[in-house]
């Protein structure tokens, strides 16, 4: 194989392994080493973005947030700073993550209610 042809395969390689989804204000990139990063959409510097070493990581923050929460919130799990806000925005904006915005000041998210099909209906008497 020639030198022009492996560099064609490792950059087709690598565009399948990182995989990026813009939303309206924040984007969502899972990189080849399986991290993830959470960004502000548009932004270039490293204070813009929150790195997570798996999806799954951003999946349990989400799971042990309350259901209805703020950047307050975000920030008790350790994120400071304008990354708890992108944060907060992100769980609104991705489809992973059953929640919408339902306040702007202080930004505020609510989960969608989890509906659970447990109740049994009551026997009815012969």
């Amino acid at each position: 194989m020639s030198r022009a042809a492996a560099r064609d395969l490792q950059a087709a390689i690598g565009d399948v392994m990182v995989d990026r989804r813009e939303f309206l204000h924040t984007s969502g990139e899972h990189r080849e080493d399986g991290s993830y990063v959470v960004a502000r959409r548009g932004a270039d510097s490293a204070g813009n973005a929150k790195v997570f070493d798996s999806f799954a990581r951003v999946e349990r923050l989400y799971e042990r947030l309350p259901d209805e929460f703020t950047a307050d919130a975000v920030s008790r799990t350790g994120i400071t700073g304008s990354r708890r806000h992108m944060l907060v925005r992100h769980f609104a904006e991705h489809p992973a993550f059953d929640c919408s915005i339902t306040r702007r000041n202080p930004l505020t998210v609510e989960k969608a209610e989890r509906t659970t099909e447990t109740e049994v209906p009551a026997a009815t008497a012969d």
